[in-house]
């Protein structure tokens, strides 16, 4: 197949072939990060704009890295110190990039259908890099990248997903990806972090993570987002920690190559201990890693559907 999209909003619209597109094509940019000189000349002349509204250092510089190693010019915009401050729209911010002839925004946003907005009024491509509650879908392509490195395949694989699932976009675009390419998604959390009507999304869910690790192939842990607490929303740290942290202990009855992610940034001794996140499960520094890969893909996709429209 081909691709033809010139913008990535989420995992959501695409289909089982487009996202095992996207992973094919990362697969090829994986080789060019093993060479002395980790750079190709596959985007020289284009220019890429990271537009972020929320703080990020992973996505952020990850997509610098894959920009960089693509021969692409590289320009970052933090909302807190451009004219968005001044009250400009993010429809006036995205046609003042579009008219100093940038090709592709990179966008991270605190408002879910952000994106799309601005997809549906410039002519350029615009990526995803998380909308508020709705998707970060390069980080679930990249979780899905690394599990099937590891371990051969998707399809057929129980993935459990823990943690905060009601504010996640990783959650909800991992959920997207994992179902349409054949995999068991099981999320768990407490009650009161499990949105109403997700199991329309073919997922199964769960309070109790030690009925659901024995089973599983990989755990999926999620950053507890304690910034959103109202002060009823999310139960204590230590509580959290005794029935949902993933421990040693807790991983003795899981099985022995059970993979263990985390998108980060990490809190250690709240969602995972020290001992597991730095392990030998652990793909934590691999998924960071393979980030670059699966942005390069996304990149050189968008970056040639636009040219070929």
């Amino acid at each position: 197949m081909s691709w033809t999209r010139k913008d990535l909003l989420g995992l959501e619209e695409l289909s089982k072939e487009e996202i095992e597109f996207i992973l094919a094509t990362a697969e090829s940019f994986k080789e060019v990060t093993t060479r002395e000189i980790k750079k190709v000349p596959a985007l020289r002349g284009k220019t890429i704009v990271n537009l972020f509204y929320e703080p990020s250092t992973r996505t952020r510089v990850s997509f610098e890295v894959a920009a960089k190693r693509l021969s692409a010019d590289v320009i970052n915009i933090a909302a807190e110190t451009s004219s968005v401050k001044k009250g400009e729209t993010l429809i006036d911010t995205g046609k003042n990039i579009q008219a100093l002839k940038a090709d592709i925004i990179v966008m991270r946003h605190n408002s879910s259908g952000a994106a799309t907005i601005l997809a549906n009024n410039l002519d350029i491509s615009v990526i995803n890099a998380g909308d508020g509650w709705h998707e970060h879908p390069t980080q679930a392509l990249l979780d899905i990248y690394t599990l099937k490195e590891k371990l051969g395949r998707i399809e057929g694989l129980h993935v459990c997903i823990v943690g905060d699932i009601a504010h996640s976009r990783v959650a909800r675009s991992n959920i997207w990806g994992l179902t349409k390419l054949g995999a068991k998604v099981t999320v768990c959390a407490p009650p009161m972090l499990i949105p109403l009507g997700i199991q329309e999304l073919g997922v199964s869910t769960s309070d109790d993570i030690d009925r659901v690790l024995p089973d599983a192939d990989a755990v999926n842990v999620l950053r507890m987002q304690f910034e959103r607490d109202s002060g009823e929303a999310f139960p204590n740290q230590l509580e959290y920690f005794k029935k949902f942290g993933i421990t040693k202990e807790r991983l003795k009855k899981a099985r022995k190559d059970i993979v263990v992610m985390h998108p980060g940034p990490i809190n250690r001794g709240i969602e995972i201990s020290s001992e597991i996140a730095d392990g030998e499960n652990s793909v934590i520094l691999e998924q960071v890693t393979n980030g670059i890969a699966v942005r390069m893909a996304v990149l050189f996709l968008v970056a040639q559907a636009r040219e070929m429209a």
